[in-house]
């Protein structure tokens, strides 16, 4: 992280106050449990993880044919889904925060407590569970989730009702829809919504942010569709997509469009200013592990921000949540591009190192550290 930018935006950052902004966040949920891997085991209280995701390859290779026992070490239970995590890390900023979506069907499960005593929450279906096998170089996650097929427009008239959620949809100043992937009714949603702004069209614009979250899960097909629905946001409201790496290179294979050469930042650069072009949003944020890049109609280049990155995360579940969320608080703010960045970075980086949600007060007193020339 450059400490000359962090002065560029340090003021700014310092001065923003994001309190009583409505918000409104969905739709999934899930209960998170944490696990390291045993390599081998001294005794009771010590053992050696298995370091990273090709030594957890090997291992299951060697055991083709044969059988393998691999011992798991729950480390934490926490509240999970990509939708709880950014709804947990604007709730840091004490925005008023509206939460939909699947916490628990008769009543809030505990393990999203803290996010329902920070937010007005909707809880609409039973979460799913994730298995989130950590290491060194990145994580797996081993999802149970076939119930969210349910979570449709349906089932918010059902619980809630349309008109309810409409109204929280068009009161709020940012509106983040994430976990496309895993919720298959959520492209119903956002045709039902599309109808509605067609025929009431909003008197402001507000920021919408989409993730699909990992869609090389879903057809093609539907993928297209979703894309397209996403477009069509952009008619009503500031869209903005935002996708990881992997993500990014997944939908330039979905649309036809040819992943540009270069390095790392080059190549990344490049394809996030593509994108944007190709689907017609607003804009298009692209966050590598180490580093992150948007792109927004009418830019000729990708601003491209370094991240505080640290080969030893405390924890990493969530740091793309976080990102998104220091993202949409820097476009809250009237921050551009490059300065959304930094709050989405430094959000990220702050989260890895603590596993604890920043404030933007807490945020600019980490970021001090970098202009002080000391480890973020």
């Amino acid at each position: 992280m450059n400490a000359a930018l962090v002065q560029k935006y340090l003021p700014q950052i310092q001065a923003a106050r994001v309190g009583d902004i409505p918000v409104t966040v969905g739709f999934d949920g899930f209960v998170d449990e944490i696990i390291h891997l045993v390599a081998t085991r001294s005794d009771h209280e010590h053992f050696e993880r298995v370091p990273d995701l090709t030594a957890f390859g090997n291992r299951i290779l060697a055991a083709a044919g044969k059988s393998a026992n691999i011992e798991m070490v729950p480390v934490q239970i926490k509240l999970g889904g990509n939708g709880p995590i950014m709804a947990n890390a604007l709730g840091a900023n004490k925005v008023a925060l509206t939460y939909v979506g699947a916490l628990g069907a008769s009543s809030v499960h505990p393990v999203f407590a803290e996010l329902a005593d920070r937010a007005q929450v909707f809880s609409i279906i039973e979460p799913g569970h994730t298995d989130a096998l950590e290491f060194e170089d990145g994580k797996l996650m081993m999802g149970k989730y076939a119930h969210l097929k349910d979570l449709d427009w349906a089932l918010i008239e059902k619980t809630m009702g349309g008109d309810c959620f409409f109204e929280l949809i068009t009161q709020s100043k940012l509106v983040a829809m994430v976990n496309w992937t895993m919720c298959h009714g959520l492209s119903d949603i956002w045709r039902h919504l599309l109808e509605r702004f067609a025929a009431a069209p909003p008197a402001e614009r507000a920021i919408f942010f989409f993730d699909l979250a990992d869609p090389e899960k879903r057809t093609t097909e539907d993928i297209r569709e979703a894309l397209e629905l996403i477009r069509r946001f952009e008619t009503y409201h500031d869209v903005i997509l935002g996708l990881n790496e992997k993500e990014a290179e997944e939908i330039a294979e979905v649309i036809g469009c040819a992943i540009p050469d270069g390095d790392d930042h080059q190549r990344v650069g490049r394809l996030t200013v593509l994108l944007q072009r190709a689907l017609g949003v607003g804009t298009v944020v692209v966050h590598p592990r180490a580093f992150a890049a948007a792109a927004s109609e009418g830019e000729e280049s990708a601003a491209i921000v370094e991240g505080p990155f640290t080969p030893n995360p405390k924890i990493s579940t969530g740091a793309g949540d976080h990102f998104n969320a220091g993202f949409c608080i820097g476009k809250l703010i009237g921050l551009p591009n490059e300065g959304a960045l930094l709050t989405g970075v430094a959000t990220s980086g702050y989260y890895v190192r603590t596993a604890q949600s920043p404030s933007l007060s807490e945020l600019a007193e980490r970021m001090t550290r970098i202009v002080d020339g000391r480890e973020y």
